[in-house]
């Protein structure tokens, strides 16, 4: 998933607004982010948002934060938790409101009309920001709070608040002095505008990307769904007659698995792996070195060796060098298990009489066909069971079942697009939760890949629960002419996964929105989305919701046996791709010396020192992982693994008595869903499992066992 948290406090000289707030008067006047509009369930009124509101409503929201934050800092009163530390976090309202809704929008349904808002805000969100973190009035008020601590008899959530405020004020470089203060933000302004950079290029690069094939005989091994898909595309883009691929997952994935044409899959693969790489003005390679030498910078500037050092002290693991040992612990059996895979692999092509090595391209369609042979499993037989009402009915039932949840869809609400689906969230008592807005298919304003996101977390007004709003957004195979939405049984577990991140957010039961769902260490985020996806493939629950879209027949038992039969099947690969990816990103943000060269470089030296085959290239390649360089997972990405060992000891217990086992249900609800970030995740993990978590369930889930096992 690429999950990002925005933290968004801006500032700016205050005589430049004001000058410029009288000359945007007319258009405050029909600004819906600046009026008292009504919308079902406080949602935002995207119905009304233009464009050209967002920039001014920003500007507003920036004067009455400054005033806000002014007050706190100047107040003559003795600083307490009330006063400085929950005064801070309840300011910005406004500001947080309109900042929230643009990222999100610039991310699910952009335009170059917003891309260039964001260019523009980009400095003025480091600027303010800086202005706040690096206020030595603001900052001794909090820091005389947090020195009184012990003293002030604060319930657990309230020390957890004065705890994440006081550090990331010394993080944010408070305790520099002034000529360091001056660096920090010279370099925090340089990091703004270049991460959204690097996203632009992606998108931009993708979607400039089509190749048209012109003979439908090019497309051999298709499916017919994906070759009326590709044609569909085509007819979209003013090719009618002729068939498109693009690089859209949803597109160049299904394209590598099926198409038998060798040199059709190379031309794909490299136009897919080249992103970002091209020596054009969308080229990543300048960009990607800038963004992780300034952070490096920025690490040694706040007294830290390395970025990783800075970002894993706020992690469950705590240090880069505890994250490598981890890595290597599962690369080993990894890679042992990908060479098998690959042996296999070129046994069969030998046998078609191609005598090249095992290519990169090669893995999916090979691997694809193997599958075929040794477990008699084509994964087109899955799809007619996942159609989108299908997946979605099972995902719903599974949460009904879970805890209880029913989900009402919502017609008559403000969405940002029309293919976007709202959806209120209850109790089974029919007590409101908090509204759910499904994205599901690619279009070019989208970035790619899946994320969860929300519009506005849940917090607490005395005792009564404010409740969220919250999204998922994918990329997903679209609805043909012929057929509705047919899901992979990859996108299936994604689905289940991003809605595990929903769950995250919606059950949230917390006082503080800075504490609540999500707003949690980076390795500790992902249980919950992980956890959803064994759910989607355990073989009672597919009996409950996988269900032929033409017949109503529900998927057969024999089929349900040979998914479960090659369960492990292809874990080598998929677990090698990843792996490098994970150590690619703690190579960048290890690196105590200034990187050079291009970014392509970098990668290919990274993958030779822990001795990646050929056949396999990382998942994400430096030129566009959007995770670490504009995606908040800057040595973090180890985190899906990381977490993949918290879910699959946790669903081990669902497994020993039930999988709808109401106490271990409601425990993880109360212990880990509810509780967002305010205590230690290990801890509230231990709450929910009685003990840590044990390792050997995810090598058993991945079939990297040693044979001693």
């Amino acid at each position: 998933m690429k999950y990002t948290i925005y933290l968004i406090i801006l500032t700016m000289g205050l005589s430049n607004f004001q000058v410029e707030a009288q000359e945007l008067k007319p258009i405050y006047a029909s600004n819906p982010f600046l009026s008292s509009y009504k919308t079902p369930f406080n949602v935002p009124p995207f119905h009304l948002i233009k464009n050209e509101h967002y920039k001014p409503a920003i500007q507003e929201g920036i004067l009455i934060q400054r005033r806000e934050v002014d007050g706190i800092a100047n107040n003559k009163n003795n600083p307490t938790f009330d006063n400085t530390i929950l005064a801070l976090e309840n300011s910005g309202e406004l500001l947080t409101k309109v900042t929230t809704v643009f990222y999100n929008i610039n991310s699910a349904n952009t335009n170059d009309e917003i891309q260039k808002v964001a260019n523009e805000i980009a400095p003025l969100i480091s600027t303010h920001s800086d202005n706040i973190n690096l206020n030595e009035k603001l900052f001794a008020k909090v820091k005389t709070v947090w020195n009184q601590k012990d003293q002030l008899n604060l319930t657990l959530e309230q020390n957890k608040l004065l705890e994440k405020t006081y550090k990331e004020f010394v993080r944010n470089g408070a305790n520099l002095n002034a000529s360091d203060k001056e660096k920090l933000r010279a370099i925090n302004n340089e990091i703004a505008v270049l991460t959204l950079k690097f996203d632009q290029n992606i998108l931009a690069e993708t979607n400039n990307y089509e190749y048209v094939v012109n003979k439908k005989e090019q497309l051999a091994g298709l499916p017919e769904e994906l070759i009326i898909a590709a044609a569909e595309t085509a007819k979209g883009k003013g090719k009618k007659g002729k068939w498109v691929i693009t690089l859209s997952n949803s597109s160049v994935m299904p394209f590598l698995q099926y198409c038998s044409n060798r040199q059709l899959r190379e031309e794909i693969w490299k136009a897919y792996k080249n992103r970002c790489n091209n020596g054009n003005e969308f080229d990543n390679n300048a960009v990607a070195l800038q963004i992780a030498n300034r952070r490096a910078e920025k690490a040694r500037l706040l007294g830290y060796r390395t970025h990783a050092h800075y970002v894993l002290e706020e992690s469950m693991a705590k240090t880069p060098e505890k994250v490598m040992t981890f890595l290597n612990q599962l690369w080993t059996p990894a890679l042992e298990k990908a060479k098998v895979e690959e042996a296999q692999i070129k046994q069969m092509m030998l046998a078609e009489g191609i005598k090249d090595n095992v290519q990169p391209y090669d893995w999916r369609y090979y691997s694809e066909k193997i599958r075929i042979e040794k477990f008699d499993l084509d994964e087109q037989e899955l799809r007619p069971y996942f159609s989108l009402e299908a997946v979605t009915n099972g995902v719903f039932m599974v949460c009904d079942k879970l805890y209880g949840l029913q989900f009402k869809e919502l017609k008559n609400i403000p969405t940002y697009h029309d293919e976007v689906t709202a959806w209120e969230v209850m109790e089974k008592n029919g007590k409101h939760l908090g509204i759910l807005y499904m994205d599901f298919y690619p279009r070019a304003s989208k970035q790619g890949g899946a994320w969860m996101t929300s519009y506005k977390p849940q917090q607490k007004e005395g005792d009564k629960r404010i409740p969220p709003i919250i999204s998922i957004v994918c990329n997903f195979s679209k609805p043909t002419t012929d057929a509705p939405a047919l899901f992979t049984f990859d996108e299936v577990t994604t689905y289940f996964h991003e809605f595990g991140h929903a769950l995250h957010g919606l059950l949230s039961n917390v006082s503080y929105k800075s504490l609540a769902g999500t707003n949690v260490y980076r390795d500790f985020v992902e249980l919950p989305s992980q956890v959803m996806e064994n759910w989607a493939a355990d073989p009672a629950v597919l009996k409950m919701y996988a269900k032929h879209y033409k017949t109503g027949e529900i998927i057969p038992d024999a089929l349900i046996q040979k998914l479960e039969n090659s369960g492990t099947y292809g874990q080598g690969f998929a677990t090698v791709e990843y792996l490098a990816s994970a150590f690619l990103d703690m190579d960048f943000h290890t690196s105590t010396t200034t990187i050079t060269g291009t970014a392509e470089a970098f990668e290919k030296e990274s993958m030779k020192k822990i001795g990646l085959i050929p056949s396999i290239i990382p998942r994400h390649r430096a030129n566009y992982f959007s995770h670490i360089f504009a995606g908040g997972y800057s040595a973090g990405y180890y985190s899906y693994i990381w977490s993949g060992v918290l879910d699959t000891d946790a669903f081990d217990q669902f497994k020993k008595t039930s999988l709808f086992d109401s106490e271990k249900a409601n425990s993880f609800r109360i212990n880990i869903l509810e509780k967002g970030g305010t205590e230690e995740p290990m801890e509230l993990y231990k709450k929910f499992r009685g003990s840590e978590p044990s390792i050997e369930p995810l090598l058993k889930k991945r079939g990297l066992e040693t044979p001693s096992k």
